[in-house]
């Protein structure tokens, strides 16, 4: 069951939902690099469930512990940086009627079909979001190089349960709206409880969740993901391109079922003329004047921000009669899901895309500069 990430930054994931920890090994992170511990720890909590009343009831502290990697100064030595996160509040006993019964949704099934039922169950094992707090730790680490790059990378709930919230200022590369861009960004960063530019989008975005909750649902949604100050001429084109390697990353967040760049499917639908983006020239260069293509031409960045989406689908554990197998008798069976769980995956997978964006841009940066 490989688990790595990368091609010059190398991530590997390991652990189980369940299992004593989870913990990530970080090669190819240039050396000398200071990280701060005190940052990469707020980043992390980002993603936990905290008291909110759609989160799951699991709490755990998700305090990184970095084992090796670092000098006694805090800077990156150039060994392989690794970290574990300790799971500290399992409860494998809730997990005991699935078994043999597979839940609706997730990879209950395919993972029995592959494993033979040797798969870890209890919390979805190797599949579970618990996995994603390791890849927070990497991520932040690499958003922390990327700043000292003058690389801004930030994202936002786009939708959930149909709710839409204001979009990046991103398809538009004019100076005026690359600085509402910037304020929009510099807002996001301020821990807002519901990452969301608009704050009534936010609030009926609660609503929405909590009427879920209450039915026994769940809910699924977009996020947005914008970067800024990269520079042109970053990437490869064909398979090693900009949107193959995020995309790659973005697919491995448990629950995403779609990513789009740019005006992504939105472009199928207009016109050559519509969607082409005019040169202008800009500070003695060439640039963009418009970011329909979201910064990336043939696989390679244009200069102007890298705009992605990605879409979550709801959360698979419904608290509701479910139809399913007894894959020992291999007769029908019903299966109502136990245990804790969240109502939606997005508010919590904002800081994950965040962090798989950054390790993808940051491995681009390393492979293949702007020459």
């Amino acid at each position: 069951m490989p688990s790595t990430l990368g091609t010059t930054l190398r991530v590997t994931v390991f652990g189980q939902s369940h299992s004593p920890a989870v913990g990530c090994v970080v090669e190819g992170l240039p050396s000398g690099m200071k990280v701060d511990l005190g940052a990469l720890a707020a980043f992390v909590a980002r993603r936990a469930p905290g008291s909110d009343p759609w989160g799951t009831p699991r709490k755990e502290p998700d305090a990184p512990r970095i084992v090796s990697g670092l000098n006694p100064n805090g800077e990156t030595c150039g060994a392989p940086l690794a970290a574990i996160i300790e799971n500290t509040n399992t409860r494998s006993g809730d997990y005991d009627n699935i078994l043999a019964v597979p839940r609706p949704g997730h990879a209950d099934f395919a993972a029995w079909a592959k494993w033979h039922g040797a798969q870890d169950v209890p919390g979805g094992g190797h599949f579970s979001g618990r996995l994603t707090a390791p890849l927070c730790v990497a991520g932040g680490i690499a958003l922390q190089w990327l700043e000292s790059q003058g690389v801004s990378v930030r994202a936002h709930v786009a939708e959930l349960a149909g709710i839409e919230d204001a979009p990046f200022s991103a398809l538009d590369n004019s100076p005026a709206a690359n600085a509402e861009l910037a304020e929009q960004m510099a807002a996001l960063a301020d821990g807002r409880r519901i990452p969301t530019i608009d704050a009534d989008a936010g609030a009926r975005m609660v609503e929405a969740v909590l009427a879920a909750r209450a039915a026994r649902d769940t809910v699924g949604g977009v996020v947005e993901c914008v970067a800024t100050g990269l520079p042109a001429g970053s990437g490869s084109p064909m398979f090693d391109g900009v949107e193959n390697v995020l995309a790659r990353g973005l697919f491995g967040i448990p629950s995403v079922k779609g990513v789009e760049f740019g005006r992504g499917f939105g472009a199928a639908r207009m016109r050559g003329t519509e969607n082409n983006d005019p040169y202008e020239v800009r500070d003695g260069t060439c640039a963009p004047r418009t970011n329909n293509a979201g910064g990336i031409l043939g696989g390679i960045t244009t200069g102007a921000p890298v705009l992605v989406r990605c879409a979550f689908k709801p959360i698979s554990s419904v608290m509701v009669d479910q139809d399913s197998v007894d894959l020992q008798t291999m007769e029908p069976a019903t299966l109502r899901v136990h245990g804790r769980h969240d109502t939606t995956a997005v508010l919590r997978a904002v800081p994950v895309v965040e962090a798989v964006c950054a390790l993808g841009l940051a491995d681009i940066l390393l492979t293949w500069p702007a020459e």
